[in-house]
């Protein structure tokens, strides 16, 4: 009887045990695929710039032809984006569909970057999440501190280490624009430096990783200044890779699919070989 008894005693604690458990206490959700669901975010990459980076792969006369290497396969719960909601969810593509809203978006160089990242280094990059904030036809001057594609990529970035995790570089593809005019493309290298500087200000992480990949298109003459700028960046922890050569879309401006693949396969690289990937 009273082996029973303390059957009975044990049991209604468990039961008022689990009760309370249910009812006070939150789990955290890790692979829910929700678009509200909570993830553990590690590694917090930041896509940022125009066209190339939003991606235009496979886009032509305004139409995306859905076509997705298997570099560029989504990767449920081990790669994820921030939604324009500032939400995190699976990511696929075309990753900037709801950041670049006035263009055709397709495949650009993030999910190949991700993909490549977590095969380069699995237990080091155990889940990525993307960021994606390129605007497609935007100059240097546009990405000026205080502007409005400058202060959205800081929102953004905010945003996104909330729930945990920590940005470890910044993604940059930009530059196509500011090859139109002579003024622009001279002052490039200027407005590029100030960029980085401000951009790690802001993040609080003075020597944040930058990885820049330099111009293969541009949408006038002075393409080769900019490229010179680019490439002439003297900063701690930034990294340039190169586009040039890469095979372009039929409007001679936006990288193929397959050159938005090996763009993000030249960024994972870079990543994982330099110091960018020390922590």
């Amino acid at each position: 009887m009273a082996n029973n008894g303390l059957k009975l005693t044990i049991l209604f604690l468990f039961i008022i045990t689990y009760e309370y458990c249910s009812t006070h206490v939150k789990l955290p959700t890790f692979t829910n695929t929700s678009t509200r669901s909570t993830y553990l975010i590690k590694d917090v990459f930041i896509l940022a710039g125009q066209s190339n980076m939003a991606g235009r792969g496979g886009v032509i006369d305004k139409t995306w032809d859905g076509i997705i290497p298997p570099e560029v396969k989504p990767r449920p719960g081990k790669i994820l984006r921030l939604g324009s909601d500032l939400t995190w969810e699976d990511a696929h593509e075309p990753l900037h569909i709801d950041i670049d809203v006035n263009k055709t978006c397709g495949v650009g160089p993030g999910m190949a970057f991700a993909n490549a990242v977590l095969r380069g280094d699995p237990r080091r990059f155990r889940v990525v999440g993307l960021v994606p904030c390129a605007i497609g036809g935007s100059g240097i001057g546009e990405w000026s501190r205080g502007g409005r594609l400058y202060d959205g990529l800081a929102h953004r970035a905010a945003a996104a280490v909330e729930g945990g995790g920590e940005i470890r570089a910044v993604l940059w593809f930009q530059g196509e624009r500011d090859t139109l005019n002579i003024s622009d493309a001279e002052l490039y290298k200027e407005r590029l430096r100030k960029l980085f500087i401000d951009l790690r200000t802001d993040l609080k992480s003075p020597l944040l990783p930058i990885i820049q990949v330099a111009l293969a298109s541009g949408e006038g003459p002075y393409i080769e200044l900019v490229r010179k700028a680019q490439h002439e960046i003297n900063l701690p922890n930034v990294v340039t890779v190169d586009a040039k050569g890469l095979l372009l879309q039929p409007d001679g401006l936006h990288l193929s699919t397959n050159a938005q693949v090996q763009v993000g396969k030249m960024l994972a690289h870079a990543m994982l070989r330099s110091r960018c990937s020390s922590r």
